[in-house]
């Protein structure tokens, strides 16, 4: 049986770029879930890619279908947006493992759809003021920068990844990515071993 590993973390903590280099190194071990979302793409974002951009309209025919295994809304400066997962065809754990970003709340509804021990967290750790600096960086990089949503994220995430939510969902493994060769150093160690469990 497969395992989907879940990787997650607050906003501007590398998961992109992590996400990226783990595919690229397991390949052949690890095939990537993407997910919907209804909020605009950003400048470098590729559609299907990084998610697949679709209108709330999808979103409800996804949910009438009964293909919708979990959603979340954020109430934005900008408004609401939608991000989901979809029992598309993505996922044959009978022969595949599988890499995908997510939340607290996607690790549990994954959990709950899957079964708790196909799902692996694999939570991606940094000092908040690095995030910060990471997370303006790239935002002045866009088109139309917008800061006030940059700021409810990460005031957002402090909530959203408290230490009492993680120790809830049992997540005590983390990853530092304050090195990010030795954070993939060690996280490709684990979903290694992990693998070889399978």
């Amino acid at each position: 049986m497969g395992k989907i590993f879940c990787l997650m973390g607050k906003s501007s903590s590398g998961k992109d770029t992590i996400f990226k280099k783990i595919l690229n190194e397991l390949n052949m071990e690890l095939k990537p879930v993407v997910t919907y979302t209804t909020r605009p793409k950003r400048n470098h974002e590729v559609e299907g890619k990084e998610y697949y951009f679709i209108n709330e309209e999808r979103v409800q025919s996804y949910e009438k279908s009964g293909c919708l295994i979990e959603k979340r809304i954020y109430h934005t400066v900008d408004g609401d947006w939608i991000y989901c997962t979809v029992d598309d065809g993505q996922f044959d754990l009978k022969k595949y493992s599988y890499l995908m970003i997510g939340t607290l709340e996607v690790y549990q509804s994954l959990q709950e759809f899957f079964g708790k021990r196909a799902i692996v967290p694999l939570y991606l750790h940094i000092d908040d003021g690095v995030r910060l600096e990471r997370a303006l960086s790239r935002e002045r990089q866009q088109e139309n920068p917008n800061y006030e949503e940059v700021c409810r994220r990460f005031l957002a995430d402090s909530a959203d990844f408290s230490n009492a939510k993680l120790v809830r969902c049992g997540i005590d493994e983390r990853f530092e990515n304050h090195d990010l060769r030795e954070c993939m150093k060690r996280m490709k160690a684990f979903i290694l071993e992990e693998l070889k469990s399978k």
